[in-house]
């Protein structure tokens, strides 16, 4: 039996990965065996991650009054958490690939900045692109006006100097005649 002592450590340790993250999958892995389990945890772990199994009353008490309250209408039998510190996209694309070989891996839902997502939306993450991607793609969309405007300006000053050039050959042939 688990003493109150470590059940308060663990619900602290639950906290402390609820605040880091960026994003919480929930998950049930009932069928799942051990090496399969220790293949995830791997997987995720690459992808600055972390799995890990929690007893639902836990998680109950952890997410209350957090932006992770959402967790809990996913929670339903033996229930593992994926934690993302870093892009939650790429867990999410582990976590299809993982799921399409071994099925006994269930995708609840996911809670993103506060609001909770069905197993459907995971679907619609996977097909975004990675987080450098799509910074990069605003910064293109940010910086597409300014570039413009002074391809623009550097037209016409080139326009007015190959009109001057113009005016100066015209001048130079009329004077050698």
């Amino acid at each position: 039996m688990i003493t109150r002592a470590k059940k308060a450590e663990m619900l602290k340790n639950l906290r402390e990965k609820l605040q880091k993250s960026e994003a919480v999958f929930i998950t049930t892995f009932r069928g799942l065996k051990v090496s399969e389990v220790n293949e995830i945890r791997k997987l995720v772990r690459e992808k600055g991650g972390e799995y890990r199994v929690f007893k639902n009353t836990l998680i109950r008490i952890g997410t209350e009054n957090t932006p992770y309250q959402s967790v809990m209408d996913f929670v339903e039998g033996p229930t593992a958490l994926v934690f993302v510190y870093k892009d939650p996209v790429e867990i999410a694309k582990v976590l299809k690939d993982f799921v399409k070989n071994h099925p006994a891996l269930e995708l609840k839902g996911f809670v993103l900045k506060g609001k909770g997502y069905d197993a459907l939306a995971i679907d619609q993450l996977v097909k975004l692109p990675p987080k450098e991607v799509l910074l990069a793609q605003l910064i293109g969309t940010i910086q597409a006006p300014v570039a413009n405007f002074v391809g623009v300006l550097s037209a016409i000053l080139r326009n007015f100097l190959y009109v001057l050039k113009a005016i100066e050959e015209k001048k130079a042939k009329e004077g050698s005649q």
